[in-house]
């Protein structure tokens, strides 16, 4: 059996190496403020590229998850409204993981930045011994 906290390593590594640590850091907040519903429309409407609510979902569907639960349907909105509305653990279990995901997520981003996402907006920080 899989430890499901690897899975989420695996999976946040796959979200934080391809995505800005901001959005991935929005993100994380709104599912912990507002839920699973709104974490998938807020990755919908902020997402350009819709690569953390896609990512998200897909490592929710993946075997020894809840694949068994979610089914083959593609729709994200439409699978959180009717396979977890009657199902409060398995609501609360997909939230948990999603959460671990997204700070495993955050951790890689912050650990690989992009050229874009630099502190210094992408300006080269000078050292005192380059200075002298």
């Amino acid at each position: 059996m899989e430890i499901l906290d690897m899975k989420c390593a695996k999976w946040g590594n796959k979200i934080g190496s391809k995505m800005d640590e901001t959005l991935i850091t929005k993100s994380l907040g709104v599912l912990q403020e507002d839920g699973v519903y709104a974490f998938f429309l807020y990755c919908q409407a902020k997402d350009e590229r819709k690569s953390i609510g896609k990512t998200a979902f897909d490592f929710l569907k993946e075997d020894g998850v809840l694949k068994s639960l979610l089914g083959t349907e593609t729709d994200h909105l439409k699978v959180i409204r009717d396979k977890f509305k009657d199902n409060l653990d398995a609501l609360l279990f997909a939230k948990e993981l999603l959460e671990r995901t997204l700070v495993y997520a955050r951790y890689h981003a912050k650990a690989n930045p992009s050229p874009q996402s630099s502190p210094q907006g992408g300006e080269e920080v000078s050292t005192a011994e380059e200075d002298k």
